[in-house]
């Protein structure tokens, strides 16, 4: 196997007239997490579906040096899935899914799966149906943990849980899950919540890959200048990508612009990833 978990070139689906995912190039390297951002419907989920042999599509697509529409059940032994619909069988107590999980999954550790458990308030004798959201996605994960999986995909994983809850997954999954051995890739509206654990980010719009970079190179390739009232004709002079307001002063995010020279147009600032991302979807240009 190659040094790259997923490998993609020309990956398209189309359904009709609607083109659900435009073809795409993408690579994500062993040993990283990375996050697929986009609007509703740009064309997310379709690309984690592919990714996981859930679906059919065109051009070429390698997982694990896998082929997903070929060698589904091969690769499903190497690759960990968790979205925002629970689907842990509702009628078994928390016990039996891990009794199932560990009749079916050779790569299950059912000790380090209690371990987990074993600081969470979910009880092992209760329905999965009658747990609560949080509950239930804290099972989840601690039988994805527990399995010796190589790349885990997370599509909305934290969707409907509160504050206390999301931190606390993320903190798990840094914590106890991931290493240079593992590759993590998450999709999420949250996004100032998982900025500080990605090392890579792909934006999606309408279907098509605008961004894949990796985040350090992508944070220092923007900045937002809070332009001085004297210095709005030069600053639009320079093509920023994004204009807004704030305070009542216009603000002008620029790309790969020298940093000097903005610095002399009013205060400058780096932007999140959150800031980046709307730029980059709604300004006038890259």
């Amino acid at each position: 196997m190659t040094d790259y978990v997923i490998e993609a070139r020309g990956l398209s689906k189309a359904y009709g007239d609607f083109q659900a995912l435009k073809p795409v190039d993408f690579k994500v390297p062993l040993g990283r997490i990375v996050g697929v951002i986009g609007a509703n419907g740009a064309g997310k989920t379709t690309m984690l579906n592919a990714v996981l042999g859930l679906m059919s599509f065109d051009g070429e697509l390698s997982v694990m040096g896998l082929d997903p529409s070929k060698e589904r059940g091969k690769l499903m032994q190497e690759v960990c899935f968790i979205a925002d619909v629970a689907t842990l069988p509702k009628w078994m107590k928390v016990a039996e899914v891990l009794d199932y999980v560990e009749g079916v999954h050779p790569k299950f550790n059912r000790s380090k799966a209690m371990s987990y458990l074993g600081r969470t308030k979910v009880p092992l004798d209760r329905k999965v149906r009658a747990l609560s959201k949080g509950m239930t996605v804290q099972l989840h994960l601690a039988v994805v943990m527990s399995i010796d999986a190589k790349l885990l995909v997370l599509d909305e994983p934290t969707l409907g849980l509160d504050i206390i809850f999301r931190k606390q997954f993320y903190a798990s999954l840094i914590e106890e899950y991931f290493d240079e051995d593992r590759t993590i890739v998450v999709t999420t509206h949250q996004v100032e919540e998982i900025e500080h654990i990605l090392t890579d980010v792909i934006f999606i719009k309408d279907g098509d890959i605008v961004v894949d970079e990796d985040m350090e190179t992508l944070t220092q390739q923007y900045i937002e200048v809070m332009v001085a009232k004297d210095n709005e004709e030069e600053a639009m002079a320079l093509g920023p990508i994004y204009k807004g307001v704030s305070f009542g002063k216009s603000t002008c995010v620029y790309k790969n612009k020298d940093r000097e020279t903005l610095a002399k147009l009013g205060e400058t600032r780096r932007l999140g990833l959150a800031d980046i991302f709307v730029a980059t979807m709604t300004g006038e240009g890259q």
